[in-house]
């Protein structure tokens, strides 16, 4: 029987994650009605005994790491009409497929919530704490800039063959959805569609995200009549919009205490420090930053 709709989730090398994100959709009750694909990208890192483990799963394999790449070869390999997008590190709400299944059938493009966790009993770092103001603001991304984070995103087949698939190397759910906007295709904002995803815990691992992040939006405005100009520019008010954004740390009510806010505060500053002169290198390099 074909399925409703196919969950479609790109891994690479963290298999912990991976068993929690699909036994949060095991646990749905449509799970029935769905099939889950996974594409391992990059090299190959789940062993034959970890895929046996799930024999309800489709697995696949893409040799380029990257996650555009991998959502590609999930929707190639995709039975269902409805497309679901959402990440190897994302633990499912008990309802998510059926108000993802719901919003497929109703809307050309949907993203839902994600919701941003810590371990129980934890008080957050500081990196922690700027994570839970800042990351995955949902309904902002949708309302105000057009695009939901693929963490958490609903559309179907014919919609994706109109757009065509995710470019590797850019900021691909935002690329992807500002095309299918363009197409005439409209985005939604579904709250009751909750993912969570865990908050980075270090430096490191932030730095990280932002790195790829930065690399993939320089992709997007090398390509861009001016884009480069623009680029400097962005690049100019980086230390100026931790003025412009310290407000939201201190409105917040996902921290508790005067700790929590000036922890976040100092990683801010920090962060957008840092993104101003990762922003500079990548222009020096004068060519396309290459994500994989």
């Amino acid at each position: 029987m074909q399925p409703a709709a196919s969950v479609i989730i790109p891994h690479h090398n963290d298999a912990d994650a991976l068993t929690s994100c699909l036994q949060s959709l095991a646990a749905c009750p449509e799970r029935g009605q769905v099939e889950i694909i996974v594409v391992d990208n990059g090299p190959a890192t789940l062993t034959p005994a970890f895929t046996r483990s799930f024999p309800d799963v489709r697995f696949f394999h893409q040799l380029q790491q990257g996650a555009a790449l991998a959502r590609n070869t999930g929707v190639q390999k995709a039975r269902g009409h409805i497309l679901i997008f959402t990440d190897s590190d994302c633990v499912v709400s008990p309802d998510f497929l059926s108000q993802a299944i719901a919003a497929g059938q109703a809307q050309d493009l949907t993203g839902g919530a994600v919701r941003l966790s810590t371990p129980p009993n934890q008080s957050p770092n500081a990196v922690q704490a700027f994570e839970r103001v800042f990351a995955f603001n949902q309904r902002h991304y949708i309302e105000a800039k057009g695009f939901s984070v693929t963490a958490n995103l609903v559309t179907n087949a014919t919609v994706f063959r109109q757009v065509g698939p995710f470019r590797g190397g850019l900021s691909e759910d935002y690329d992807w959805c500002l095309r299918a906007r363009a197409a005439g295709f409209s985005l939604h904002y579904r709250p009751e569609m909750v993912v969570h995803h865990p908050c980075r815990a270090t430096w490191a691992q932030l730095q990280a995200k932002w790195r790829r992040i930065t690399a993939e939006t320089y992709g997007l405005h090398h390509s861009r009549q001016r884009g480069l100009l623009r680029w400097v520019g962005l690049a100019a008010l980086m230390p100026l919009s931790i003025l412009a954004h310290a407000p939201r740390v201190f409105r917040s009510p996902e921290l508790s205490s005067p700790a929590e806010r000036l922890a976040a505060l100092r990683t801010l500053a920090r962060l957008r420090l840092w993104r101003m002169a990762e922003m500079l290198r990548l222009m020096l390099r004068r060519k396309p930053a290459n994500t994989g």
